[in-house]
Formats: structure tokens, C-alpha cells, sequence
């Protein structure tokens, strides 16, 4: 029993053991056919195939009648242009067209080659370095270098590419090829990249060639690094010296990213969507997109001063904003709408975190205004145009007035007032930027520390009255299509509270007063607000225009206040003065006057007293109450009691109660209450201005 119980122990354990090394060589074998499997398979694809053609043809074989080399090339090409090349295709198909192999066919290659991921930075240096054989023709040394700045943020690391920083500097004497190499070195450089002799011989390229922009925005970038190097006057303003290059790839790049569910985002690609709703496409590349969304990187950014990092973001801001809402068809899809809603917001908090407007920004602006409909995304628009530095007068009507006035024409009430506080929120701005600068630079004002403009105290109050007096005409016009309404006529105010306080606040010796269409609206509005804040902008004109005066005796300096704007002042005071106080409204010798015997056709009592401080429409209510308070016993309403001397001073108080703290200073300083007290409200009674 024993013997047999050992017998089939002996015989289980024989047999597992052959069960395990027959599932042992049944594994093996079957990693092996999989293997094997696998092998032929990548042995058997035809792209991969192809790529084997392309690397290992040798120089010299014909193209004529190559049926080889054609079906290759198609079967890399539909992969190209369909789902991209991979980084290994990408560097083969590179190296076979720079090499000129078989030459015929470089340039259809280079058409070709759209990166499905990345670009391997050894493939880009193999090619530069064939430019240097001479065999390459100058239109496909062209054609390369502009694939290369499409693909430009797409390079997986640029360390090699910059170390050879000399070695493509040395083409930018090649006159067809110095607008592409200089903007591949303005990507490139780095501090370290300026030396003396590469300024040299831009300069001396300048001399030959004359200030092309190219050249100037090298240059600007060099001297931000070496400003010791570069004493060249360079433009405070120049258009954007490097164009877009990426027309023959733009179309392919598109759709393989779009296809590769946006997985690439590249500087070229980046899109606001508002071409076809349908088509969302990504923005934001890693270097200089993320800024915007990065509060930490901004900080960081504006604390060290880095003015490359300030430049390439410029140069792409420039890009996206031109190619997505200049370059579009703009239909506003819901699903674009909001993407462009989120840009444009990123960048709007990124100004004023920076404190500063970036002048991609500006230059975009003075265009889109000329295509804007006014309703697409208003707000941002608006805000982004408040933010723009100071504007030389010279050309301030052609970028900025004559397109806004046709939109504020034509627009609705809302718009009308969103764009005099977009303009008011400009001029603080424009002021703020003067109050901090004067002080540090004397008159020399340096606007926007990053994008550098000189511009004289002179310059400067010329801007500053174009915009004022551009805003008068669009507040006179506005008041009178508006029917003169209390919300528009609200931020006309608020713009002039800045205008009247500009030289107290804000330092500059200039006074310009409201114009005639904008002043008798607020004084005869039917709200007591309105009539309030014009009181107090009266009385601030009064306190600038007389601290203006003592300092002009005291220091002899020529101030830009003209004998016009006293004059302009005087008559606006008298008048108040006399309507508001001294009921001398509508009498011979005031600034309006109306014919005796139409005024008797009215049949209102003593018209000359219809508009002072008790029968004024917008303080009417206020004194009926005020009557009510005082005798409180009569039924019938005698306003003439209220002007009796001791009545008339407790009504002023009880106004001053009411919050018309604006009236309250307006009539504390150029009122003699003391003289006026107990207004008769006779005709032949005199104003009492101080």
C-alpha cells in the first residue's frame, strides 16, 4: 500500500514537472512568434519602409522615371499632411532634402514636412550646417528658413541651436536671407549673443540697406542687453519687423493638430477660434502663452526686468491677436465666443498686473477698431484701448479718433457711455503715468518702461488737450441724440472731475474747460445729482486755476493756461452765480437770453427766477419739502418766503444736509453769503461772486 501510495507521488510530481517545462517552452515559443511577429510586421509597413529608402539612397541616383523615389514620396507625403511625422521621420526626411541627394525633390519635402509632436533640435542643426555647402539654392535656403521659424517653438530644446549663434549670424550679410536670419537670431539671442563686432556689422548693413525693420528690431533687442553697444536713436514705435512665414504650412499644421486632438500647440498655430465656431483650435505655447496665466511668472518677470522675455512676448501677442480678429471672418460662435472671452481677459489682467499695456496690444487696436462692429466683446475692447500709452498728437485723430467717432454715432446709449469711460479711465491712466514719471525724469516723460517713448512736457499737454477736447465734441453730440440722459450725462461728469483736478493731482499745467454743449445740460439737468457734481467741478476748476496763477508769479513759468480758458472760466462762474443764486436768468447782457415779449407769451411768473436754488427743476423737490418743514400749519405754498434772510440761511443748510457737498464748496468759495443774504429776487439785483 505504502509502495503504491509512493509510486503515484513519484508519478504526480513527474508529471507537474513536465507540465511546467512544456508551459515554459509553450511561453518562449510564443514571445518569439509575437516578436518575430512584430519584427515583420515593422519590416512590412511601407512608411517605415520608405524612411529606410530616404536614409539609406545614396547621392547621385536619378529622379527621372524613379518610380521608387515617387511612390516613397507620395506615401510620406499623405502621412505628412494627414497625421503628421513623427520626430524620427522628421530628422530623415530633414537630413535627405538639405543633403540634395537627389535635389529635384527638396523643395516638395520641405512643403511636406509638418511635425506631428516635436522637431529634434540635431536635425535642424544638420540642416543649417548644409547651407554651407553652396549647393542649395538661394528661393530653398529661403523656403527652409521659413519652415524652421514655423516650427520654430515646436524644436524640442534650443541649447545647440544657440550654440551655433555665430555660425547662422555669418548668413545675415545674404541680402535675400537677412529677413529670415535676423528674425531666427532675435529668437535666439541671449545676453551673452551681443559682441561688438555683430553690432558693427548690422549697423554697417543698416548703412548698405537702409533702416529695415528687421534689422531695427535686432538691433532694439541688442541694445536692451548692451545699450552701451547699440547708441543708435532707434524709433520709439516700429511696426512689427518680422512677418509671418507660415502660409505654406499653416493650412496642414491645422489639421494635423486638430486631428491629434490639440496635443501640439505651437507660437504658429495658436488660434482665438472665431473663425468657424465648429472649430475650436489651442492656444498658449510653453514659453511665452503660460505667462498670461501665471501670476507667479509675472511677478518673477516684472521683478527681474527681463526685456527679451517682455519682447518675445510681445512679438507673439502681435501674432495671435493680428491673425485671429484682423485676419477672420469673425462670426462669433457661442463656443469661440467664450474662448476669445477667456484670452482676452488673461491678457487684460495681465496689463494690470503689469501696470502697463503691451504695444502688440496697441498697434493691434489702432486696425481692429477700423473692422470692429462695436458689440464683440465690448468690454474687453474697451478695456484693452483704455490701457494704451500716451499717443503723439500728430496721429491721434487718424488711430484712434475717426473710428471711434463713427462707432459712437451710430451706437447705442450704453455704448455711448461705455466709451467715454474707457476714454476717462485713458486719460487717468495717461496722467498717473505723467505724475509718477515727471518726478523721476524732470520733463522727459518715459512712458511704458518696456516699450520706451520720449516724449516732451509739451508733446505730452498737446495729447492729453486733443483727447480732452475730442471728448467734448463726443459729449456735445451724444447729449443732443440722447436727449441729453441723465446716464450718459452721469459719466461726462465723471470724466470731467478728472479733466478740472489735472493740475493739482496730477501735476500738469493745464486747464481745459467743459465745452458749451456739455456745461448748460448739467446746469439745467433735472436731477439734483448732475447739478451737484457740476458745482464741484466748477469749484475745482476754480481751486487749479488759481493755485496755476500764483504759481505762474511766483516761479515766472509759462504755463499752458490761456487767457481763453480765464475767460471761458469767468463766464461759466458769472453765470451760475446769477441763475442759481441772484435770479438773473434770461435777462439782456447773460450768456442766454430770450426775446421779452416771448417770454410773456409763456405766462410763467417771473421767468429770470425759474432756475435758482429754490425753483430749479432739480431742487424744486427739495425746497417744497423745505417749505413743508418749516410751516408745516399752510396749505398754500409761497416759495418768496424762503428767501427771507434768516429762511434762506437755514434752506442753504438744510441743501448742504441733503449731501450737495459739491454745491456746498462750490458756494463756499465764490458766493459772499454774508452780502447776499435775504435775496430779493428783484431783476435789478447784482451777482455776488468773489
Amino acid at each position: 500500500m505504502a509502495k503504491a501510495s509512493n509510486l503515484t507521488r513519484t508519478d504526480v510530481d513527474s508529471s507537474f514537472e513536465s507540465q511546467l517545462s512544456v508551459s515554459s517552452r509553450t511561453s518562449n515559443r510564443s514571445l518569439r512568434v509575437a516578436e518575430k511577429e512584430r519584427r515583420k510586421n515593422q519590416i512590412g509597413d511601407p512608411f517605415v519602409l520608405a524612411l529606410k529608402y530616404f536614409s539609406e539612397v545614396e547621392a547621385g541616383t536619378p529622379c527621372l522615371g524613379n518610380d521608387v523615389l515617387e511612390r516613397n514620396l507620395v506615401l510620406v507625403e499623405r502621412v505628412g499632411l494627414s497625421r503628421g511625422l513623427p520626430p524620427e521621420a522628421v530628422s530623415v526626411m530633414l537630413d535627405y532634402a538639405m543633403s540634395l541627394r537627389m535635389g529635384a525633390t527638396c523643395v516638395r519635402v520641405l512643403k511636406f514636412l509638418i511635425p506631428a509632436t516635436v522637431v529634434p533640435q540635431e536635425a535642424v542643426v544638420r540642416a543649417v550646417s548644409w547651407l554651407c555647402v553652396g549647393k542649395i539654392a538661394i528661393s530653398t535656403q529661403v523656403l527652409f528658413l521659413r519652415w524652421v521659424l514655423t516650427v520654430f517653438d515646436m524644436i524640442d530644446s534650443k541649447d545647440h541651436l544657440r550654440a551655433i549663434y555665430g555660425f547662422i549670424f555669418s548668413f545675415v550679410t545674404e541680402e535675400n536671407l537677412s529677413p529670415y536670419i535676423c528674425h531666427m537670431l532675435y529668437l535666439l539671442t541671449r545676453r551673452e549673443s551681443v559682441r561688438p563686432f555683430r553690432v558693427r556689422k548690422l549697423l554697417d548693413l543698416q548703412t548698405k540697406m537702409g533702416r529695415q525693420p528687421f534689422l531695427l528690431h535686432l538691433l532694439s533687442l541688442y541694445k536692451v542687453f548692451s545699450p552701451e553697444l547699440v547708441t543708435l536713436a532707434l524709433p520709439s514705435r516700429m511696426r512689427s519687423g518680422f512677418k509671418n512665414h507660415n502660409s505654406t504650412w499653416k493650412v496642414a499644421l491645422s489639421a494635423v493638430q486638430k486631428r491629434n486632438n490639440g496635443q501640439v500647440s505651437s507660437d504658429i498655430s495658436l488660434t482665438l477660434g472665431l473663425k468657424d465656431k465648429t472649430n475650436s483650435r489651442k492656444r498658449l505655447p510653453s514659453q511665452m502663452g503660460s505667462l498670461l496665466g501665471s501670476s507667479l511668472a509675472l511677478c518673477y518677470l516684472d521683478y527681474v526686468q527681463d526685456d527679451s522675455a517682455f519682447l518675445r512676448l510681445n512679438f507673439w501677442l502681435g501674432h495671435a491677436l493680428h491673425e485671429e480678429f484682423l485676419f477672420c471672418s469673425g462670426d462669433g460662435g457661442s463656443g469661440s465666443s467664450s474662448e476669445a472671452l477667456h484670452f482676452l481677459n488673461r491678457l487684460l489682467s495681465t496689463q494690470h498686473f503689469l501696470q502697463e499695456g503691451f504695444s502688440s496690444t496697441e498697434g493691434f487696436l489702432y486696425k481692429f477698431l477700423n473692422v470692429w462692429d462695436g458689440s464683440l466683446l465690448r468690454p474687453q475692447i474697451l478695456g484693452l484701448l483704455s490701457d494704451i500709452p500716451v499717443v503723439p498728437s500728430s496721429c491721434i485723430s487718424q488711430l484712434l479718433f475717426e473710428p471711434l467717432m463713427q462707432l459712437f454715432f451710430t451706437s447705442t446709449l450704453f455704448f455711448k457711455c461705455s466709451v467715454i469711460d474707457c476714454l476717462n479711465n485713458m486719460l487717468l491712466k495717461w496722467l498717473t503715468w505723467h505724475s509718477v514719471y515727471s518726478l523721476e525724469d524732470g520733463l522727459d516723460i518715459s512712458l511704458n518702461s518696456h516699450t520706451p517713448m520720449n516724449m516732451t512736457l509739451s508733446g505730452f499737454m498737446d495729447s492729453v488737450m486733443e483727447l480732452v477736447r475730442f471728448v467734448g465734441r463726443l459729449a456735445t453730440v451724444g447729449l443732443q441724440l440722447e436727449g441729453c440722459h441723465s446716464l450718459l450725462l452721469s459719466f461726462i461728469l465723471d470724466f470731467y472731475e478728472t479733466v478740472c483736478d489735472m493740475f493739482l493731482k496730477y501735476g500738469l499745467p493745464l486747464v481745459v474747460m467743459p465745452p458749451a454743449g456739455v456745461f448748460y445740460p448739467a446746469l439745467f439737468a433735472t436731477d439734483p445729482v448732475s447739478v451737484d457734481r457740476l458745482s464741484y467741478i466748477m469749484y475745482r476748476y476754480k481751486k487749479n486755476l488759481t493755485s496755476a496763477k500764483c504759481q505762474q508769479q511766483e516761479t515766472k513759468q509759462a504755463f499752458h493756461i490761456s487767457r481763453q480758458t480765464c475767460q471761458e472760466f469767468n463766464h461759466y462762474l458769472l453765470f451760475m452765480v446769477s441763475c442759481l443764486w441772484n435770479s438773473k436768468m434770461f435777462l439782456p447782457g447773460m450768456a442766454i437770453e430770450v426775446d421779452q415779449e416771448l417770454l410773456a407769451l409763456s405766462k410763467v411768473p417771473a421767468p429770470w427766477t425759474r432756475f435758482d436754488l429754490i425753483h430749479h427743476p432739480a431742487f424744486l423737490g427739495c425746497a417744497l419739502d423745505f417749505h413743508h418743514k418749516c410751516w408745516p400749519e399752510r396749505k398754500d405754498i409761497d416759495f418768496n418766503s424762503i428767501k427771507a434772510a434768516k429762511q434762506w440761511n437755514w434752506y442753504m443748510e438744510f441743501l448742504f444736509s441733503q449731501g450737495f457737498q459739491g454745491l456746498q464748496q462750490f458756494v463756499q468759495s465764490s458766493i459772499n453769503r454774508s452780502s447776499a443774504a435775504g435775496i430779493s429776487g428783484q431783476r435789478g439785483s447784482q451777482p455776488t461772486s468773489r
